[in-house]
């Protein structure tokens, strides 16, 4: 009697070990993973703006592939299922970031067209009155934040809205430094009267 449980025993246990080198891959899984992965990757926005989620569905892929070596297909399947989860956050992200970046970009390039007017005007008083400032290095930040407007303008036109902010943060940096050095040259001539 002895014996048959130990027949018992050993025989579910070859039986288990051939049920676990039957198993197979969880190939649709892991393929849907690997294209949903892939999109991720792919899409500007979500590279722009979701980088961490990006990163974490490049990691799930990563240890799905690790798992399915290890032929651990359950694991395997969960870090497929992690990295599509993993890929369309991303996706929604990057969409959400862009929305938000080209609201922020669109209000900063409309701000600046009237400040670069302003500016403008400032600077040809100064100069009417003979203010005691450089000139030439106005007019060459003041060039420089034009330029800066009109690329700031032209990134957002283009949908590359980062661009547009950086290039409009510039320009509105440079025309409030030129304000600036207009109003302390006025302070100064005005406390000499």
């Amino acid at each position: 009697m002895k014996t048959t449980p130990r027949i018992c025993i050993c025989a579910i246990l070859v039986l288990a070990a051939l049920v676990m080198g039957c198993a197979k891959p969880p190939t649709e899984e892991m393929d849907m993973a690997a294209e949903a992965v892939t999109r991720a990757e792919n899409d500007y926005d979500a590279v722009t703006y979701a980088k961490n989620s990006v990163v974490r569905a490049q990691d799930a892929l990563a240890r799905m592939n690790q798992e399915a070596a290890a032929k651990r297909y359950d694991a395997a399947k969960s870090y497929a299922a992690e990295a599509i989860a993993a890929a369309e956050r991303a996706i929604n992200e990057g969409r959400t970031g862009a929305a938000r970046a080209r609201d922020e970009a669109a209000a900063l390039v409309s701000q600046l067209k009237p400040l670069i007017t302003e500016t403008g005007q400032g600077i040809e008083a100064a100069r009417a009155a003979k203010l005691p400032l450089d000139f030439y290095s106005i007019d060459r930040d003041f060039d420089t934040a034009q330029y800066n407007t009109n690329e700031a303008q032209s990134a957002l036109s283009g949908g590359r809205y980062q661009s547009a902010i950086d290039r409009g943060r510039s320009a509105r940096s440079g025309l409030n430094t030129i304000n600036q050095q207009l109003s302390v040259a006025v302070l100064g001539v005005s406390r000499k009267k």
